[in-house]
């Protein structure tokens, strides 16, 4: 018996063992909405804002390592998923977002509502189509899920007409489908593997340059293993953090235009790079004609596209992390390295990463320490800005932990809702969102979704009253110009004031202005288990996050100290 396009959307879902929506209705999707409303089994989370939903999406994606799915209508509720579409595209979240379309007759008349969303997507989608025949429904959206969540992942678009939402049709669901031209790489190549460990063995000085791959592929216990097998020190990329336990004898910490210097000087003077899941964008390089200029380099990586396209290696081995890991775990035999490690832990010694005692405000690294105290076995979620650096450099990761945050595209408004992403989708562990005074103001409306859905993050806000990474940049480079970065009014005062929104949402709210009281704020906020709690933390606009490598030069050129 055939059934309607929205039955096998549904039947589709349960097929894939979809068990929450991020979704907001309207006109061009009431029929698939309606019919949610009769399905039991899948919990539709109702955002305030798209972009918002596509972030929470992310961070149930990154939380769960399953698939996560978005459904949105046309026109601006498809528009408004671009930024989210763009940051997970550049983080390879596995994401499938569906949208609502005018019936089939009415595209191309500048129909209300109508755009062209899987064009606009293109290039930010690793697959996009607008189902234009019934008969094709469950083949692609059973397609939309194969390619966002095998090789590399990703966001996939389907944009699904009105008409073909009502239309009766074939009931089946495909259990596989054959996508011509599409064949991720599930295998390595034996002999590029071998010549890349014969080469790591020959070194003197070795270093391993793990990315966010390895979250992806899973592979966290094997890249420890491998490591610690063979004395290697390890330092991650900002996406990386989290791959090797902070208390792991090999792991010297995040390399990259706010790195350990011990980390950024091992880059320089290591003879062998072995670089796995990294892409080497410009916030880990720094100038690439002075990056590991003593290296050879090994890149591990599944896309080959992603190989020698920013650095030209020595070694390409196109393979998923976890299998080339392990792979090179049967081969691993341990390395005399104490020498090189002892010089590493010298370049600790002589510029630990550590911050002044704050003249005015609360020190960063007080409140990380604080959260690392109270929250050693919680996911932490960050926004963009100078919390994320900080929380990058002094949040302490154990087994277990992950760090969630938005590298690539470096997203403000991504912390809060990804937080609650996370948490819907890991339920039993505590989650933090990092954030700033600014970024949270992007997202903030999401409070609704949390307060409605009874979510119990905990939001630790560093309220600087300024956007201040760009006003480190401004401090730095430009004449101490604070141009458009000052969130304060002209009399002086702040808006809003956190307290009395918070109020607003009847939520528990706890301002912290002394140092003393941080760790009673944080178990206070913990033990509050019914819903959010928001602790603003009053932090001086003065601080920086140090190192920093201006961007286009060495990483050796680290500026270290406040003029």
């Amino acid at each position: 018996m055939d059934i309607t396009g929205r039955k096998l959307f549904v039947k589709a879902l349960k097929e894939e063992g979809v068990d929450t929506i991020f979704a907001y209705p309207g006109g061009m999707i009431t029929d698939i909405v309606d019919e949610l409303y009769k399905t039991e089994g899948i919990r539709v989370v109702l955002g305030r804002h798209e972009q918002a939903l596509v972030h929470e999406a992310e961070g149930y994606a990154k939380a769960t390592g399953k698939t996560a799915v978005v459904l949105v209508t046309s026109g601006p509720g498809a528009t408004n998923t671009i930024t989210g579409i763009a940051d997970a595209y550049y983080d390879s979240v596995p994401v499938v977002i569906f949208t609502g379309q005018v019936p089939l007759h009415l595209i191309g008349n500048d129909a209300f509502q109508e755009v062209d969303i899987v064009g606009m997507t293109r290039s930010i989608t690793k697959y996009g189509v607008t189902v234009r025949d019934r008969k094709d429904l469950g083949k692609l959206i059973k397609m939309g899920f194969q390619i966002a969540s095998t090789g590399k992942p990703g966001p996939v678009l389907i944009d699904i007409p009105k008409d073909i939402q009502t239309k009766p049709g074939n009931p089946d669901y495909p259990s596989n489908v054959d996508i011509r031209g599409y064949h991720p790489n599930e295998t390595v190549h034996i002999g590029q593997l071998k010549k890349a460990y014969r080469l790591l063995k020959s070194a003197k000085r070795p270093l391993i340059l793990a990315g966010g791959g390895i979250h992806t592929a899973k592979a966290e216990g094997k890249l420890q293993e491998f490591a610690e097998k063979m004395n290697i020190p390890v330092v991650t990329t900002i996406m990386g953090k989290g791959c090797m336990p902070v208390d792991s004898p090999m792991y010297v910490g995040n390399c990259g235009m706010h790195g350990r210097y011990a980390a950024n000087k091992a880059v320089g003077e290591c003879d062998v790079l072995f670089s796995i899941g990294t892409r080497f964008n410009d916030r880990i390089t720094g100038d690439l004609n002075e990056f590991a200029p003593k290296a050879k380099i090994v890149h591990v990586d599944i896309a080959s596209a992603s190989i020698s396209r920013n650095v030209v290696v020595d070694v390409p081995v196109t393979a998923d992390a976890s299998i080339a890991l392990e792979r090179l775990v049967e081969y691993a035999e341990p390395m005399e390295t104490s020498a090189w490690r002892d010089k590493i832990s010298g370049w600790e010694k002589e510029h630990p990463l550590t911050m002044p005692k704050s003249k005015a405000g609360i020190c960063p690294q007080l409140i990380c320490e604080g959260i690392n105290q109270v929250f050693a076995d919680a996911n932490i979620v960050t926004d963009v800005g100078q919390h994320q650096m900080w929380a990058t450099q002094f949040i302490d990761l154990h087994k277990g932990q992950k760090m969630i945050t938005s590298g690539g595209l470096g997203t403000m408004g991504f912390g809060f809702p990804a937080a609650l992403g996370a948490k819907i989708g890991c339920p039993e562990k505590p989650v933090v969102c990092v954030t700033g005074d600014g970024g949270f103001q992007m997202n903030m409306q999401e409070m609704a979704t949390a307060m409605t859905e009874q979510i119990p993050v905990v939001i630790c806000l560093f309220n600087n009253t300024y956007l201040g990474m760009v006003r480190q940049m401004q401090n730095l480079f430009y004449g101490k110009r604070y141009e458009i970065t000052n969130l304060s009014a002209e009399d002086g005062n702040y808006y809003p004031d956190f307290m009395k929104w918070a109020d607003s949402y009847n939520i528990k709210a706890i301002r912290v202005e002394k140092e003393e009281d941080i760790i009673a704020a944080l178990e206070e906020a913990r033990s509050n288990t019914n819903g959010p709690t928001l602790v603003e933390f009053i932090v001086s606009p003065e601080e920086l996050v140090l190192p920093m490598v201006k961007s286009g030069t060495a990483l050796g050129d680290m500026i270290l100290k406040r003029n």
